[in-house]
């Protein structure tokens, strides 16, 4: 059948969000999307639309496995749903143990880093960052909005945490760029 392309894929994770289905078929339906994304266009938008989870237990534990892929963007998947339904003040502590348990050295990516790009004679695309730079950066808009919604809890954590200095940077970036924390210190 081939590769979709970017629009087929946006339709596709759009009409799992508009069936009129129980939610454990939608979630079967989900499951065969996820490995179908590769990029954040794609990942956030069908993130950003899912509207009908009702059961957050079963929403986290049906994220389980893409944090622990190793490909970008079902874990960026994982760590943006994470974002949208468990900013929390009873989930903030599982959400950040999962991030911390991510191993961003074993994820792979289609994208060169812009040092990498310069040696490469055929390139899918070239991110901004180190690889897996649209895992890195889901990591950094997740911290950010946690500091729009918990800003001591996420002070602490970044704080303590042992993030790589880069997601830390992007998270900075992201907080000053926010009209809802541009002037909110985010260490």
């Amino acid at each position: 059948a081939g590769k979709l392309c970017f629009e087929a894929k946006s339709v596709w994770g759009l009409l799992i969000n508009a069936l009129k289905a129980p939610e454990m078929q939608k979630y079967t339906y989900l499951k065969a999307f996820v490995p179908a994304m590769d990029n954040w266009a794609v990942c956030d938008t069908i993130c950003c639309n899912i509207k009908w989870i009702k059961d957050k237990v079963a929403l986290w534990e049906y994220l389980q496995p893409y944090f622990d892929s190793d490909k970008e963007f079902e874990v960026r998947f994982a760590v943006v749903m994470s974002m949208i339904f468990f900013l929390d003040t009873e989930s903030f502590q599982k959400v950040t143990a999962r991030l911390d348990s991510i191993d961003l050295s074993r994820i792979q990516s289609e994208f060169l880093s812009p040092k990498e790009a310069k040696d490469a004679k055929r390139v899918r695309g070239v991110a901004k960052g180190e690889r897996p730079y649209y895992v890195r950066m889901a990591v950094a808009w997740l911290l950010a909005t946690a500091l729009a919604k918990l800003p001591d809890q996420t002070r602490a954590y970044v704080n303590a945490c042992d993030l790589p200095e880069d997601v830390i940077r992007l998270y900075k970036r992201k907080a000053r760029e926010s009209f809802r924390t541009r002037d909110v210190n985010p260490l």
